[in-house]
């Protein structure tokens, strides 16, 4: 039917909420002080799908008053969900204003969900001979799809992918979309607290549905189960139906699709423009204008088809270099397939449709050309094509340049190594000019890979990645990304030249060079497209400064210290694995006696039946959303002290997890090659400034526990020649927050060198400072660190032997003792809600989307950050600083010794003995001198033969 008309329905609160968290980083926040995230996100994301999809009819569907039918069979259906932010209850009336202002049909029905009246609109829609698209990010409407109804789902970055049944069968594992009720019936959902079958996750979900079919074909055969799954199928059966009812999508609302009704008409554009130049929507107005006033000036409809057809062709660019590629899938085709003209119509642009030449450099005179032009640059774009993920072992493949956008070349590189060696030395003199400007994505990997080589990457850097961590640090930061959010651009996916993971995956050497030339050389185009971009975004967010003085510096620091890697004692884990294998097994002994009987005590469900059920060691258990008693860490902590059997579940908890995650697991991640553990420091994931650490995780190893500790004495100097030297910035916070304070009695205490804590105890506890007991200086330090996180007299009554009036009083006695820091507490969390940030004293911002939120835990949990932020990351800044200090310093004065790594305030050295002394001096002197403020910075150092000896 190649006229079939096409219905779209548009899941309102999903894409009003996708739009208000799209903005959350920075609210749009008109003149008079109203949030309109919401209202924009919600408008983009429809005249999106206008634009792309000129669809025949069309309907926004909302819910009211939530579904009374789920309640009634569940009180809990969707009780865990937070109170609706702000910023969308006050943005829903005016949708619906525009949407009315567009002759758009809303369609709600009182004690219904949206889901609910798009399923019964959807199938009476079917029955008269429509496609149906159901706009939603919502993986249940899964259940909804047939011949005819769609998903048309939102992806992130922007774009949409179409789910019709072949793609439900692969996305589920199913024959047939209906069996999406079973899959969700259960595995249940936490979001809308459906609880599901306990034990029943996603593999075991698809698993169950490929053998029975159905929840009923499951429970009616249970006898064909084992072990522990039977048990709780068989005792759930119950909840498994239940599940099934509140996860399937009602078909019977009571409202009709009048197919005149939902027909595309003109809107009232003098009514929507009024209502978004009152909003304060400039850019929103012209879009939309440009959506819908265009069309009915050129005397056409905005369902013409014929219109369509014509922009789609006037909007199709040929590559100079006539590759083939998959273009967008879209919807114009009355049958449902994609022509050739719908695949390039879309608004966001592809390799397919952007005019651009890529071209690839061939050998001999070719690259002498190439090499020659590439010397008269001032700025270029490069980036590395390799064989793996792995930049120590990974092999160059080829290298892409661009200094001109919509231009590039690809070097291929040959596979024998010593060829690949005389190659690289023909673009060493470009790699290693001071005066041309290097720019990339993620350049470190690249700075690794050449090293390899033995290729140095010098002169000015522009790191793409670094900067939009900067401008926007709780967003994304790939390059694929990147492009579609801020150039409405798509590039090739690398699964479109290698595949997917696994092993029929593709190494890069095995993609034909054309192929291989588009991929390299695009991602180097826009990353020179983006970096024009962010240099200006840069400016307008104020950090230019930290991204010249510390990030991009810092990336040259860390490249250096995860090449050298830090040296591994295996013999020694070897050992700690054994005797911790032991200490588990009486733990295990100790439980089964104290509990009377052996059980899975990894098994929450398990164990809380022993603690609670059995053993009843409280009168009123905590339970989970399921029903089963709660045996969560915070639970188990507060009791430990009372019980015996708690106390050793958690020390059995600690030793097994200290045993997977780093004793057995450490020695599997030594680097062949080199015989060392190398981490990968990352710079763009906590919004805070700290660093991340991963493959392995070294800032995660436990310092607080005696086996904990001893992890670190399987770090060993490099060899008999060197020792560990380890540098420990003290109580760094605590002396930010008194120099930001101004607390001058916290201040002094520092300059006069004084234990800040039993100083602190003689203060709030009113003794003279040598009359300071060791457990009133432990309380007071515990109030001095957690004060910084908003520390209640609950959570300082569980961390001390204080009672809750107790801890009250302390923390009173505290604020009153000093005074301006709370001052300070109070003028940060205001400077937020005015500015919704907060910055470190090198200018980083961290963003508070929540810091006016009506929901007062939310709320409470941004004022929390608002105070501990520009601690954590000013104390984050400052180290920065320092390892670039010293880094500098090294390699000025060709020290012999190397910095391997940074975990939160310490750094740690493979000192080389001769240079032991000067090594002290130095590096004191760097990190106390990295910034200056009223409060003294002081190192504590020390050295040993491992990692513990020199902590």
């Amino acid at each position: 039917m190649p006229d079939q008309k096409r219905l779209f329905l548009v899941d309102a609160y999903a894409l009003i909420f996708r739009g208000y968290y799209a903005f959350i980083k920075n609210p749009r926040i008109n003149s008079k002080g109203e949030d309109t995230s919401a209202i924009m996100g919600f408008m983009n994301s429809l005249l999106d799908v206008i634009k792309r999809e000129r669809p025949d009819h069309l309907a926004v569907c909302f819910d009211k008053g939530g579904s009374v039918d789920r309640v009634e069979m569940y009180e809990e259906y969707k009780a865990n969900r937070d109170e609706t932010p702000e910023g969308i209850r006050t943005a829903t009336p005016h949708i619906c204003n525009i949407l009315e202002a567009m002759h758009i049909p809303i369609m709600v029905k009182e004690g219904y969900e949206a889901d609910d009246v798009i399923g019964t609109l959807s199938r009476q829609a079917e029955k008269e001979g429509y496609k149906t698209y159901m706009v939603t990010p919502d993986k249940d409407f899964a259940q909804l799809v047939t011949e005819n109804i769609f998903m048309y789902r939102p992806i992130f970055g922007g774009g949409y992918e179409t789910w019709g049944i072949p793609e439900v069968q692969k996305k589920f594992e199913v024959k047939e979309p209906l069996q999406v009720i079973d899959f969700l019936g259960m595995m249940g959902d936490s979001s809308d607290n459906i609880p599901g079958l306990p034990g029943v996750g996603e593999k075991t979900a698809k698993k169950f549905l490929a053998q029975f079919g159905s929840m009923e074909g499951l429970l009616e055969n249970t006898d064909q189960l084992k072990g522990k799954m039977k048990e709780k199928v068989e005792a759930n059966k119950e909840l498994g139906l239940l599940s099934k009812q509140l996860a399937t999508i009602m078909l019977d609302v009571p409202v009709t699709f009048n197919a005149e009704d939902f027909e595309m008409s003109e809107p009232d554009v003098s009514k929507v423009t009024e209502i978004f130049e009152e909003l304060e929507f400039r850019r929103l107005k012209d879009n939309f204008l440009k959506t819908f006033a265009s069309e009915s000036t050129k005397g056409e409809t905005t369902t013409s088809k014929k219109g369509l057809e014509e922009k789609k062709s006037a909007n199709t660019i040929k590559s100079k270099t006539n590759t083939a590629g998959q273009g967008q899938f879209s919807l114009f085709g009355g049958d449902g397939e994609a022509t050739e003209e719908s695949q390039v119509f879309s608004s966001r642009k592809t390799i397919n449709d952007t005019e651009h030449f890529y071209q690839t450099v061939q050998s001999g005179m070719g690259t002498k050309l190439f090499i020659g032009n590439l010397m008269k640059q001032t700025s270029v774009c490069f980036d590395t094509e390799t064989t793996g993920l792995n930049p120590l072992t990974a092999e160059l493949v080829g290298i892409a340049f661009s200094w001109e956008a919509g231009k590039g070349f690809y070097l291929p590189f040959p596979e024998d190594k010593q060829e690949a060696q005389e190659l690289i030395e023909l673009l060493r003199p470009f790699f290693e000019s001071e005066t041309i400007e290097k720019i990339g994505q993620n350049l470190k990997y690249d700075i690794k890979v050449l090293a390899k080589y033995n290729v140095s990457v010098k002169g000015k850097i522009f790191d793409t990645m670094l900067a939009h961590y900067l401008i926007n640090p709780d967003m994304r930061h790939n390059m694929d990304v990147l492009a579609e959010t801020y150039l409405n651009y798509t590039p090739v996916s690398i699964t479109e030249l290698i595949g997917k993971k696994g092993k029929n995956q593709l190494s890069m050497r095995e993609v034909p060079i054309e192929k291989q030339t588009e991929y390299a050389v695009e991602d180097a185009d826009i990353t020179l497209q983006l970096k024009q971009h962010f240099q200006e975004e840069l400016g307008a967010a104020n950090t230019q400064k930290l991204f010249d003085d510390i990030e991009v510096p810092l990336l040259r620091v860390l490249a250096d210290m995860e090449l050298e890697g830090i040296n591994l004692n295996k013999a020694f884990l070897q050992k700690l694995s054994s005797e911790l294998d032991t200490e588990i097994k009486q733990l295990e002994a100790n439980i089964y006696k104290e509990a009377g009987e052996e059980f899975n005590i990894a098994s929450p469900k398990q164990l809380g039946e022993i603690l609670f059920g059995k053993l009843k060691l409280v009168d009123k258990p905590k339970k989970t959303k399921t029903g089963q008693f709660s045996t969560a860490e915070d639970v188990l902590s507060y009791l430990a002290k009372d019980h015996k059997i708690i106390a050793d579940v958690l020390e059995f908890r600690g030793l097994s997890k200290l045993k997977s995650t780093y004793v057995d697991a450490l020695p599997t991640q030594v680097e062949e090659a080199t015989q060392r553990v190398h981490t990968d420091y990352m710079q763009t994931v906590a919004a805070t400034g700290r660093l991340s650490s991963n493959n392995p995780n070294l800032q995660n190893i436990p310092i607080r526990t005696e086996r904990g500790r001893e992890v670190r004495k399987a770090f060993v100097p490099r060899d008999e020649n060197y020792v560990l030297l380890a540098a420990d910035y003290s109580q760094i916070e605590l002396r930010i927050i008194a120099a930001l304070s101004e607390e001058e009695t916290m201040i002094k205490a520092f300059q006069d060198g004084e234990d800040i804590h039993a100083s602190t105890a003689a203060k709030v506890f009113n003794v003279p400072l040598e009359e300071v007991t060791r457990e009133q200086r432990s309380n007071a330090k515990t109030v001095n660190f957690g004060i910084i996180y908003g520390v209640s007299a609950f959570g300082l009554s569980n961390q001390t032997d204080l009672s809750r009036s107790e801890s009250k009083e302390l923390i009173d006695t505290y604020y009153k003792t000093y005074p301006k820091l709370r001052n300070y507490m109070s003028e940060q969390v205001d400077f937020a809600r005015d500015n919704g940030y907060v910055e470190t004293v090198m200018g980083r911002r961290r963003y508070l989307k929540d810091i006016n939120s009506r929901n007062a835990v939310v709320r409470g949990a941004a004022e929390r950050n608002a105070v501990n932020a520009p601690i954590q990351g000013s104390a984050a800044d400052i180290i920065k600083l320092a390892m670039i200090n010293i880094h500098k310093k090294l390699q000025a004065e060709n020290y012999t010794s190397k910095m391997l790594l940074q975990v939160h305030d310490e750094l740690v050295f493979d000192a080389y003995k001769p240079e032991l002394e000067n090594l002290k001096t130095l590096i004191k002197t760097e990190m106390e001198n990295a910034y200056k403020m009223s409060v003294p910075l002081d190192v504590e150092i020390g050295v040993g033969e491992n990692w513990l000896e020199a902590h």
